[in-house]
């Protein structure tokens, strides 16, 4: 069995897979002041909840877009799991093209998710665009040929959200979720409005100007994050929903880069 970390600026997320077989997945929070052990000790309940044991782990992989918790989490798979797990960086073979300005801006979740798009729902010779409901919402183009020519970051949706309850001294915090009606009856309703539907014409607009740059109609849209469905439910401009993307390309990239792992 592999383990597939996705370390993201709110979540860390985690699925262990026996070759395609998902076993398990889970999410917790990201937490910078966690220690090795205390990760450690997290991942092996979690892990003995589903039956699964650390000495059946046999190698890893690791997305991060946290730097600081690199150390952290590496140190935490060699004590725990006894593995040292790849990391998504330059050199790791991914057989994406990027073509823009620097490739090695382009961070490791977007290449994971890029990659894992076209090899779950790519073909064809039709462009695609990755879109993932992160702490940034982040907009990923592949052309015709499979090659990663550049982008889009907006705001998260969770902390937009945020911005707009601290900078406010009486609006609350609310669930996101869509009301019945984009004309809100109160406060809270309101709010709900202006971020889902809000949020879902940002997408709609954005995948509608890339696809008129890109002069093409049969663009794929796969969206993935924590919001994907929430926002895939009021446009139809996304085509997939696949929450388990990043996680998915994870696997795909260790056993490329692994071949006998």
């Amino acid at each position: 069995m592999i383990i597939c970390i996705d370390i993201g600026n709110t979540n860390i997320k985690y699925a262990v897979y026996e070759h395609d077989e998902l076993k398990v997945s889970f999410r917790v929070s990201t937490d910078f002041k966690r220690t090795s052990d205390e990760y450690g000790e997290q991942i092996i309940g979690m892990l003995d909840i589903k039956g699964i044991k650390a000495k059946d782990i046999t190698g890893g992989i690791v997305s991060s877009v946290v730097p600081s918790l690199d150390y952290t989490i590496d140190k935490m798979c060699e004590v725990y799991l006894s593995v040292k797990p790849l990391h998504i960086a330059p050199g790791l073979k991914s057989g994406l093209n990027i073509r823009c300005d620097d490739a090695r801006e382009v961070g490791a979740d977007r290449l994971v998710n890029c990659v894992s798009a076209i090899v779950e729902h790519g073909g064809k010779g039709k462009p695609m665009i990755v879109i993932d409901f992160g702490t940034a919402t982040t907009f990923n183009i592949i052309n015709e040929n499979n090659e990663f020519i550049g982008g889009v970051i907006s705001p998260g949706i969770k902390g937009s959200l945020d911005s707009l309850v601290n900078g406010t001294a009486k609006l609350p915090r609310v669930e996101i979720e869509a009301p019945d009606s984009i004309i809100a009856k109160n406060t809270v309703t309101n709010m709900q409005a202006g971020i889902v539907f809000g949020f879902a014409g940002l997408v709609e607009y954005i995948v509608t100007r890339i696809k008129k740059e890109l002069r093409r109609s049969d663009v794929i849209t796969v969206a993935t994050g924590g919001f994907s469905n929430v926002i895939s439910k009021e446009i139809g401009c996304i085509d997939v929903v696949d929450k388990l993307l990043t996680l998915k390309g994870l696997k795909y990239l260790y056993y490329l880069n692994c071949p006998n792992g």
